[in-house]
């Protein structure tokens, strides 16, 4: 590697990692504090969800700031005439560049394996952890709302005594036909079990009811256990968004087979309707529930196939965005770092992240291919070379 070449990677790592590490701090300190005030989480599970959120926050923190990092030192060089003496010398603009591209790549890299790991690893990680701090949760929410409620139950207190609830109503919601079950206690409080994990509520002296008839009295300690999944705001997710990239294809290959037995229940219910006579079950009502399923099957194996060009195409974002912005802070030759980087950022943020989703919604929904959301990156490379063309010409 050359002296210029070994100058410009110097300076381009100074300020992209100290950029990097404010940037992330940052974006931890606003993800954690998003999530400790929407869970009520106090200080230990907020230390524990750090780790988590250090491969998500890098995800947003890699691009933005190696973009920047190349508008600081190439509008610095440039500004200082430096690129004009290396044209004087004889040797080409881009033996400056090529130092920057070259950085990109290897971060572009290191973001695809952030965002794996953002959207698998640290996801469940910061699931579990709010799940396994569901206690916590609880009677911080019943200490300052006085109610509690998931999906599958709900809670609502006259008062919090420490760890006695005063005067529960919990209500048990039940699926399907079962019957919705209320309990009403002098007092109760919460236990949970991590080894188990299940989350116990202790009710004293109360009143369960199971629909408009079934009702019984309890004068002494009655236990209900709940697994803490459902005791959760928030459950574990069984997203393609959120498996990592090592399993999709065999997520894939089980979802096809999924729908080749859904395609064949469909035409084997179908003759059996026409040679039975069954007429009735070959209308609109009666698949609408069918052709759903099958839909939605669909849809799912469309996530999946798309999941993978996402997490390579919002990695490589970092080396399209350096092609544009290494070529543009020369041209422009500002020493004003922030005049080059908003020249640039700005309208990536209103051009290139827009496109992106548009692209990215298409190709879950099935309208386009799964390679639709590297457009955004391919219009970015393409000003890209348009721009170092005008720099080496000019």
């Amino acid at each position: 590697m050359t002296l210029l070449s070994r100058y410009i990677l110097a300076e381009l790592l100074k300020v992209f990692l100290l950029t990097l590490s404010g940037l992330t701090l940052i974006i931890i300190l606003v993800l954690v504090g998003q999530e400790a005030v929407r869970q009520g989480l106090g200080l230990g599970p907020i230390l524990r969800l750090i780790p988590y959120v250090l491969p998500n926050a890098l995800c947003y923190a890699i691009p933005a700031t190696s973009l920047f990092a190349v508008c600081s030192v190439y509008g610095r060089i440039s500004a200082a005439n430096e690129v004009v003496a290396l044209k004087s010398l004889g040797i080409s603009p881009m033996r400056a560049i090529i130092p920057g591209l070259i950085l990109a790549t290897v971060l572009s890299f290191i973001a695809v394996l952030m965002n794996d790991l953002a959207f698998s690893w640290g996801y469940q990680g910061l699931q579990r952890v709010i799940v396994q701090s569901v206690e916590e949760i609880a009677y911080g929410v019943l200490r300052t709302q006085r109610t509690y409620s998931t999906d599958r139950f709900s809670i609502s207190v006259q008062d919090v005594d420490g760890k006695r609830l005063i005067r529960p109503t919990i209500t048990f919601n039940g699926g399907g036909e079962a019957a919705t079950v209320t309990i009403t206690a002098q007092e109760a409080r919460l236990q949970s079990d991590l080894d188990r994990n299940t989350l116990s509520i202790f009710l004293t002296n109360g009143l369960v009811e199971a629909g408009d008839r079934v009702s019984m009295v309890f004068p002494d300690t009655f236990e209900r256990i709940i697994p803490l999944t459902d005791a959760s705001r928030r459950g574990l997710s069984a997203s393609p968004s959120h498996l990592p990239l090592r399993d999709i294809p065999e997520a894939m290959r089980a979802q096809r087979q999924q729908i080749r037995q859904l395609e064949e229940s469909q035409v084997a219910e179908a003759a059996f309707a026409m040679i039975t006579g069954e007429l009735d079950e070959l209308g609109e009502g009666a698949w609408e529930t069918r052709r759903n399923t099958l839909e939605s099957a669909v849809v799912h194996l469309n996530r999946l196939h798309t999941e993978p060009w996402r997490r390579w195409a919002s990695g490589f974002s970092c080396l399209c965005f350096v092609c544009v912005g290494a070529p543009l802070a020369v041209w422009l030759r500002h020493a004003d770092f922030m005049s080059n980087f908003g020249l640039c950022f700005f309208p990536i943020l209103i051009g290139y992240y827009p496109l992106f989703m548009s692209a990215l919604d298409g190709a879950k929904g099935g309208a386009l291919p799964p390679f639709a959301v590297w457009l955004g990156n391919l219009i970015c490379v393409i000003i890209g070379v348009w721009l170092t063309r005008k720099v080496l010409r000019h």
